[in-house]
C-alpha cells in the first residue's frame, strides 16, 4: 500500500475579487471571506488543461501480456474549485501567522504523478498550493476513532482494494499508522482555518473536499471538507494488497 502524504500549495488570485452582495451570487463557485471565485475562472482553468493536455482519439494498443494503458483523467470543475479555495485560505493563513514553506514542490514533479502537462495552469497551482500547505503546522498526530478506522476500511472494500480474505479488523491495524495520524491531525488544522476564513460553497459543488492523504491511484484516503457539508460524504482509500505499512509518495514533509 502506497499513500502521499500532505505537503505544500500557492496562492491562487485567478477568478477572485471583491466580495459585494449576498453568498449565494449566480456564477460564483464559492467565496472565501471577502473574495469570490467565479465560475468563469474556473471554466477557464477547464479550458487550459483541455487546450495542453489533448485526450487521445484512440488508446494505444498494449503490448502482448500487458494491461492497456490508462489515459489519465482531467480533473473535474469540483477539484479544481477545491485547490483554487484551499489555496486562498492557505495564502491567507500563512501570511498572518507568518508560516513559510518547508518544501516546494515542482510543477513538473507533479504533472509526472497526474499525468498532465506541467504547462497547465491547474498543475502550477496545484504545486504552489502543496509547497504553501508545507509551512501550516499540524500538531500533535491524532488517533483515528472507530467510526473514522471503519469508514476507511469499507471505503477500501468499495473500492476493491481490500482483500476479501482479510478481516476488519486485520485490514484496520494495518492501516492505522504515523502516516494515517498525521493525516487526520493535518485535516483537523486545515479544517479549522477553513472555518475561521469563512468558505461558502456552491450547491452544485457539495460536498466539496481536498485530499490530504491519498494511496497509489490518487485515490483519497482523507480529506478535509472544504465549505458546507451539503450532504454526507465517504472518505475514500485504496489499498492494494498485501497490505504493507504506508509510504510516504509526496516529496515534502508534515511536521508538528
Amino acid at each position: 500500500m502506497r499513500a502521499r502524504r500532505l505537503v505544500a500549495v500557492a496562492s491562487v488570485a485567478l477568478g477572485l475579487v471583491a466580495l459585494s452582495g449576498c453568498r449565494a451570487e449566480p456564477g460564483v463557485a464559492a467565496y472565501v471571506g471577502d473574495l469570490r471565485i467565479t465560475e468563469d475562472a474556473v471554466t477557464q482553468v477547464v479550458d487550459d488543461l483541455g487546450a495542453k493536455n489533448p485526450r487521445p482519439t484512440a488508446t494505444p494498443a498494449a503490448p502482448e501480456g500487458q494491461p492497456p494503458a490508462q489515459v489519465p483523467q482531467l480533473p473535474g470543475r469540483d477539484q479544481i474549485v477545491s485547490v483554487l479555495v484551499l489555496s486562498e485560505v492557505c495564502e491567507r493563513l500563512s501570511a498572518e501567522k507568518n508560516y513559510q514553506p518547508r518544501g516546494q514542490v515542482a510543477p513538473e514533479q507533479l504533472a509526472q504523478q497526474l499525468g498532465l502537462s506541467p504547462e497547465s495552469g491547474y498543475v502550477r497551482q496545484t504545486a504552489e498550493l502543496y509547497s504553501c500547505l508545507s509551512g501550516v503546522p499540524t500538531g500533535a498526530p491524532v488517533a483515528p476513532t472507530p467510526e473514522e478506522m471503519a469508514d476507511v476500511v469499507a471505503a477500501g472494500r468499495k473500492a476493491g482494494a481490500i482483500p476479501a480474505d482479510v478481516p476488519d479488523d486485520a485490514a484496520a491495524g494495518q492501516l492505522d499508522g504515523d502516516q494515517l495520524r498525521t493525516a487526520l491531525a493535518t485535516r483537523k488544522s486545515l479544517a479549522e482555518a477553513v472555518a475561521a476564513y469563512d468558505v461558502t460553497v456552491n450547491p452544485r459543488y457539495r460536498p466539496l473536499e481536498f485530499p490530504v492523504l491519498s494511496f497509489s491511484g490518487n485515490a483519497p484516503a482523507v480529506s478535509v471538507p472544504l465549505g458546507e457539508s451539503g450532504s454526507d460524504a465517504v472518505t475514500n482509500v485504496s489499498t492494494p494488497e498485501p497490505l504493507p505499512t504506508v509510504v510516504p509518495e509526496a516529496a515534502g514533509e508534515t511536521h508538528n
